[in-house]
């Protein structure tokens, strides 16, 4: 693979709110492995933006807190701009450890990925127990929903990207589920995906959410995602269900009715709503359906224009 000039031009990206005690050795330490950095500062009420705009990063800003995939969105467009061979991502609270960056970029030179994710489970961590066993829950929920065997953290947000297959990875989620959004599209796209050992150190300040309101954002958005992939699958076909399940059940009442003169007012009335809860999934997972497969289609004409 010929990079420009012979050399590849590495970019981090690193989201960031409220850094100010981590960003400068982040960013001091993470000029030696890369070319430029682009630092989003996603709503700070601290001096993280004026630090890291001190120490010679591109700082891009939003005005509000608007969430992790929101700060990933908005680097990964700021550094198409630049034009780069391969784009790092890495948090700006020090968990990563940015000398490990060039372990991250060789597979990518050799051809062998085009995402490598860095994954505490393959190096060392010293994150709690409680953080350990979300990650690999979620983790194994990933690989299941989406098909993604070779990964073995999926909440990993030390990673790099082979920069020409980023813009079909840009996530739409604004919160930590984007992590999972990107995983999710790179395997629709059929990219390379590789893990590579690393040290994430944990600290007082590592995490800015409730571990449970972490988890449960997570879920949701692994649900979501799941339900735009495989709507007849999660919606249409237990609608289905529903619906002839709730039609025997009403022959079944008509029966009955024919034989005593009397219906079960209570049996109807949750028959009737098991019917109508049922077309309405039907109707949503078509529905659903013909919005993915409109997106698809707009998707791959915007890949053919791109070529041309």
């Amino acid at each position: 693979m010929v990079y420009k000039e012979d050399k590849p031009v590495i970019v981090a990206c690193i989201p960031a709110y409220n850094e100010e005690k981590y960003i400068a050795k982040v960013i001091v330490e993470t000029k030696k492995y890369v070319d430029k950095i682009i630092v989003c500062d996603d709503g700070s009420r601290d001096l993280t933006a004026e630090i890291a705009r001190e120490l010679g990063a591109i700082v891009v800003k939003h005005n509000e807190n608007k969430g992790y995939g929101a700060a990933l969105r908005t680097l990964f467009k700021k550094a198409l701009e630049l034009d780069p061979d391969i784009i790092v991502t890495l948090d700006a609270d020090g968990q990563h450890d940015p000398k490990e960056i060039p372990r991250l970029v060789e597979p990518i030179l050799k051809g062998e990925a085009d995402i490598v994710i860095g994954s505490r489970f393959l190096g060392k961590t010293t994150q709690p127990k409680w953080r350990i066993l979300g990650v690999k829950a979620v983790t194994r929920t990933v690989k299941t929903a989406f098909n993604i065997n070779e990964i073995t953290d999926a909440q990993s947000g030390f990673r790099a990207y082979r920069a020409s297959v980023v813009g079909d990875l840009i996530p739409e989620d604004n919160t930590m589920a984007a992590s999972v959004e990107i995983l999710a599209k790179a395997r629709n796209k059929n990219l390379k995906i590789k893990e590579v050992p690393v040290t994430i150190t944990s600290h007082e300040d590592a995490s800015k959410h409730n571990p449970l309101y972490h988890l449960a954002v997570l879920i949701v958005g692994i649900i979501q995602l799941f339900t735009e992939r495989h709507p007849l699958l999660l919606l249409g076909l237990p609608g289905l269900v529903s619906v002839i399940v709730s039609l025997v059940m009403m022959l079944r009442i008509l029966l009955v009715y024919k034989e005593t003169r009397i219906i079960d007012p209570i049996l109807t009335t949750s028959v009737l709503i098991l019917f109508t809860v049922g077309l309405l999934m039907v109707a949503l997972g078509l529905v659903f359906y013909a919005i993915a497969r409109l997106k698809q289609y707009m998707q791959g004409l915007g890949s053919l224009g791109k070529k041309e």
